[in-house]
């Protein structure tokens, strides 16, 4: 019997491991769909809440946090462009880019969710910042991006101007980390089972598998 899965999946439109993570489930879903189907809904997290309009470079902003080397970035993004391809993303990160504020975006994707083009919007923010390398806190930037997701220019952009759902999305930022959410992607499943990380599609596989195995067995035991 197919098993019926509610995915809350708790990320940033600035993690690139978010891409991969999000690329590799849905993957994992078309190829278990004998035992799974699910219903995906776009959670906010922010990495750098503090982070200014402006944003920060790359490189300096993760040798700030992380203590990493120049090298150590570049080798990093490097990989991240390996496992891009992998999942038919394109990640343009050069030394030159930079990390933005993702308040705004979160407010749109709330916004996307009640009419029903969260994916698509969650899509085109992330094309919007590691392929295109654009000021994800620029309104007119968001407002582009939302277009190419199929929502309404001018909502999005009355949206962006009135502050509309930043207390929604501060609740649900606020419920998550008082889940014990501490990175991202966090792919809650179910409001039980948690998956950490840009998992390739076989592991999500192996553990989608073993979720809807459990749920038939305690049905079963009922």
């Amino acid at each position: 019997m197919t098993q019926h899965l509610k995915i809350d999946f708790v990320s940033d439109v600035a993690c690139p491991w978010c891409v991969i993570g999000l690329r590799g489930l849905e993957q994992a879903l078309a190829d278990a769909a004998d035992a799974v189907e699910a219903d995906i809904t776009f959670q906010p997290f922010e990495l750098n809440p503090g982070m200014s309009a402006t944003g920060q470079n790359l490189v300096e902003h993760i040798m700030e946090k992380y203590g990493s080397t120049a090298e150590q970035s570049a080798a990093s993004r490097a990989m991240i462009r390996s496992r891009g391809a992998e999942v038919g993303f394109t990640f343009n990160m050069t030394e030159e880019s930079r990390i933005y504020n993702t308040f705004d975006a979160h407010r749109l994707l709330h916004w996307a969710g009640i009419v029903g083009r969260q994916r698509e919007l969650k899509l085109s923010l992330f094309k919007t910042n590691f392929t295109d390398g654009a000021n994800l806190s620029d309104h007119g930037v968001l407002v582009d991006a939302a277009v190419a997701a199929g929502l309404n220019g001018d909502e999005a952009r009355e949206i962006l101007a009135s502050g509309r759902y930043a207390e929604q999305v501060r609740g649900a930022e606020r419920e998550w980390s008082a889940r014990g959410i501490r990175s991202v992607p966090a792919i809650v499943i179910n409001g039980t089972w948690l998956i950490s990380g840009g998992q390739p599609a076989g592991a999500f596989e192996q553990a989608l598998r073993g979720i809807a195995a459990e749920l038939e067995q305690a049905s079963a035991g009922a």
